[in-house]
């Protein structure tokens, strides 16, 4: 095993065992989180048992303690005689270790010494990670209709920052955005413009929009092109509107092309949903309204 160093990252120092279940190894992350002494992180691993056992898991399930074999070299040594005696072969010491689960890990960080400033972004990604579990399961079980009310809704906010990256970019005019929109829509639907893609699905483009005619999953590859090109844009500080063009056309391809790469159908080719997304809000209000009454 490579020797672990203090700048790898939590996913980097992952191990998978032979039935595909992740661990971690405590003294791996000892070094990562900047623990010198086993004695002084042991006494984190405790707190974070107590908070495992609080929170109704069994801490056994999450950490699983093991032993390891180490050599430790025997330097020189006084012999019974008062001589200095030299002894050159290892000899052989057995440390305690613990296979952690992602939540053992979490504890840890979470009862970590916060003035450490690599405890601080460990406590900050779990928080993330945490909250991006949470709404996965959320998102699960959502019906369909909701789904694609969270996404539009999504896609509403992601857009103002993409018009607000275009603005920066030299995109001033109405039709200068509707052009960069465009190529965006190129780029992921094989060449369609916005108004192909209203045409294709029965649709006025001047009263209705595309968006509101899209299923969860075509939402979401929108959303996808969306949030990456503002933040491509914003990154590589895009100053010319020919310039955020072409990022918008590359992105939308690259993602066209990592669909057809997993086998997922193409956003042209998914069907057209039997309810707008103004009909849902509508139908959302009048349950609420009769909830009421």
């Amino acid at each position: 095993m490579s020797k672990i160093k203090a700048n790898q990252t939590f996913e980097e120092i992952k191990h998978i065992d032979e039935s595909g279940v992740e661990f971690w190894l405590a003294r791996e992350l000892q070094v990562i989180l900047q623990y010198k002494e086993w004695r002084n992180f042991s006494k984190v691993i405790d707190t974070a048992k107590i908070a495992c056992k609080i929170s109704q898991h069994e801490i056994s399930d999450h950490f699983v303690e093991v032993n390891k074999t180490v050599a430790v070299p025997v330097g020189e040594q006084f012999g019974t005689r008062g001589f200095v005696e030299v002894n050159k072969t290892p000899k052989a010491k057995k440390i305690k270790d613990y296979k952690l689960t992602r939540y053992a890990c979490y504890l840890i960080v979470m009862n970590g010494d916060p003035r450490k400033e690599v405890i601080a972004l460990g406590q900050t990604y779990f928080a993330v990670k945490t909250r991006q579990q949470e709404f996965s399961e959320l998102y699960a079980r959502l019906s369909e209709d909701d789904k694609r009310l969270f996404l539009r809704g999504d896609i509403k906010q992601k857009n103002m920052l993409l018009a607000e990256a275009a603005k920066n970019a030299g995109i001033i005019t109405s039709l200068e955005y509707a052009t960069f929109q465009d190529y965006g829509y190129r780029g992921l639907y094989n060449g369609e413009t916005a108004l192909d893609i209203a045409e294709r699905k029965g649709l006025d483009l001047e009263t209705q929009s595309i968006l509101d005619y899209m299923g969860g999953l075509e939402l979401a590859a929108n959303l996808f092109r969306i949030a990456q090109t503002e933040d491509v844009m914003r990154k590589n500080n895009v100053a010319t509107p020919k310039e955020a063009n072409a990022t918008h056309y590359r992105i939308g391809r690259s993602i066209r092309n990592q669909m057809q790469e997993v086998g997922a159908t193409m956003p042209e080719q998914l069907p057209l949903p039997d309810k707008s997304i103004q009909e849902i809000e509508s139908e959302k209000k009048k349950l609420l309204k009769g909830k009421k009454d």
